[in-house]
């Protein structure tokens, strides 16, 4: 186990090599500032570092607020490094289309590393559920169709009877997805 105690950041960070991670990461001050292109573009820089640090994306959504990841962490010390160049560069370049200086767009990240297989999947399962949660679709059918949350490639993937699988094994105890 690699542990980096911070005091700025409560909890602190555990880094554990190997380790799937669950990552929830909110705007500044919660304020809706991911539209549509600038999800775009998380989606893409995200992508090109996941892939620069050999890291795997399993699930994730990302809202208008914030967004949630679910992924395999192999060298754990680049954790930080990912969060710091994504943020960094996303704020440096919303900064300047946006005519401002030294903004903050995101806060510190708050993980959880996954204990175990029930914990993976209920944290598959709340990370799909959450556009659904907030609103944002109506549905696990409008959800399939939802270009920021990973479900609709997972149902493209793996079908409709696996979904229904998961969700059914490793429910969220606390969420109920409506009928209509």
């Amino acid at each position: 186990m690699i542990y980096y105690p911070n005091k700025f950041h409560q909890p602190p960070h555990v880094f554990l090599d190997n380790t799937n991670y669950f990552i929830s990461i909110h705007t500044y001050e919660d304020l809706p500032l991911l539209n549509d292109q600038r999800k775009i573009e998380l989606i893409k820089l995200l992508s090109e570092l996941i892939e620069k640090y050999n890291y795997k994306l399993f699930a994730y959504a990302i809202l208008e607020n914030h967004y949630h990841l679910l992924l395999k962490v192999l060298n754990a010390k680049h954790l930080t490094d990912l969060f710091q160049n994504l943020h960094g560069s996303l704020s440096f370049k919303w900064n300047k289309e946006d005519n401002l200086e030294g903004k903050k767009n995101f806060q510190s990240y708050w993980d959880h590393c996954v204990r175990g297989e029930e914990d993976f999947w209920m944290d598959f399962n709340y990370i799909h559920q959450n556009p659904i949660k907030h609103g944002l679709v109506k549905n696990l059918d409008d959800l399939k169709n939802s270009k920021f949350c990973s479900y609709g490639q997972w149902l493209k993937d793996k079908g409709r009877e696996w979904m229904n699988d998961v969700w059914v094994n490793y429910p969220i105890t606390d969420y109920v997805i409506p009928n209509d």
